[in-house]
């Protein structure tokens, strides 16, 4: 197969940041994708129904002429959230999700949740009113290694919320681990996760390859070879509880190659020539349509796009984009260390 057309994608977990680094980024990923669920950990995050609305603000201002995207907005959980300021975001059509960050877990997530009690009322409005709870899911506890950090978040604070809110629709967020691929599996349709670009392409040895790689360090971290082929045989399957959250993290070089390098993988500009490449790996080029385009709107409860585009596969590799250049410094495009064959041809 050399052309394959597809349904306009969306995703569903994205890092736009703000001012300089929004304007650089931006572009990659409205050239592309439709809509896509904006993470909410600037500084300061973003925890109110007026602070979304300006946030998608700027994101639209910042929308290059021509660009058809629509930036699905979400607000960052903390111990002080008030239940009737989220089901006000959420009925003003300002929020569409709510994200759970444990304090700590990853960027900017300071603010984020210590005590799951302390948000059990908002959890229970957000059940009640259909609103979903997106989760980064990583214990923070120093005494866990920080690669069974995810399998240990699901014992101990993903499975009792679930079994205390069965009807809370809940996104377990870029799913690293045979672990969280088999959790998904095993729950009910309440419960559904995405998958990165990164985490299908590279394993944990892409950090140490010839040394420090600090542009494969991203939270949750890489994890084994058989992790990283249970996340492509779930994403290839067809199954409907997963789909495509990039998690594109912009850094600016700078701040990745530093003694204490930030955390996160910018893959917007190659997101889809790369998953073209994974799943033709697989044989299941006729099942990337559902994990990019069909399974993530299917459980928001929005319609697939109607517009679709081509992608077309050429037997030269395609050139690694260059780093993109904005006002604070470069920014390192994801190199998946294998020659990408596949790009997007045309749009309709």
């Amino acid at each position: 197969m050399t052309r394959l057309e597809i349904r306009r994608p969306d995703d569903w977990h994205l890092h736009l940041r703000d001012g300089a680094v929004l304007e650089a980024v931006l572009p990659a990923t409205s050239l592309h994708f439709a809509r896509a669920i904006v993470m909410p950990n600037l500084v300061p995050p973003i925890v109110s129904g007026a602070e979304a609305s300006a946030y998608r603000e700027r994101i639209l201002r910042a929308l290059p002429e021509g660009h058809a995207f629509t930036p699905l907005m979400t607000l960052y959980l903390t111990e002080e959230t008030n239940p009737d300021d989220v089901e006000a975001a959420f009925t003003d059509g300002l929020a569409t999700a709510v994200k759970l960050y444990p304090a700590g877990a990853t960027t900017n997530s300071q603010s984020g949740v210590r005590d799951i009690e302390r948000v059990q009322p908002v959890l229970e409005r957000m059940a009640k009113i259909g609103m979903p709870l997106c989760v980064h899911g990583e214990v923070t506890d120093p005494a866990i290694d920080i690669f069974d950090r995810e399998a240990v978040f699901i014992e101990r604070v993903l499975a009792p919320i679930h079994a205390r809110l069965p009807e809370l629709k809940i996104v377990m967020e870029h799913i690293t681990t045979a672990d969280g691929v088999a959790y998904a599996r095993e729950a009910d349709e309440t419960v559904a996760a995405t998958i990165t670009v990164h985490h299908l392409m590279i394993n944990r040895n892409a950090l140490f390859s010839g040394g420090i790689r600090p542009h494969y360090y991203c939270l949750p971290i890489a994890k084994r070879e058989l992790h990283r082929l249970a996340l492509v045989a779930a994403a290839t399957s067809g199954e409907t509880r997963f789909f495509l959250g990039t998690d594109s993290a912009p850094h600016v070089d700078p701040r990745k190659e530093c003694a204490c390098g930030c955390a996160g993988i910018f893959t917007a500009p190659v997101a889809l020539s790369c998953l073209a490449e994974v799943f033709e790996a697989e044989g299941a080029l006729d099942r990337l349509e559902a994990f990019a385009s069909l399974n993530g709107p299917a459980f928001y409860g929005l319609p697939a796009n109607e517009d679709r585009f081509t992608l077309e596969r050429s037997d030269d590799a395609l050139p690694l984009p260059a780093p993109l250049h904005t006002d604070d410094g470069p920014l390192t495009v994801f190199d998946p260390q294998v020659p990408l064959h596949w790009r997007v041809a045309a749009s309709s």
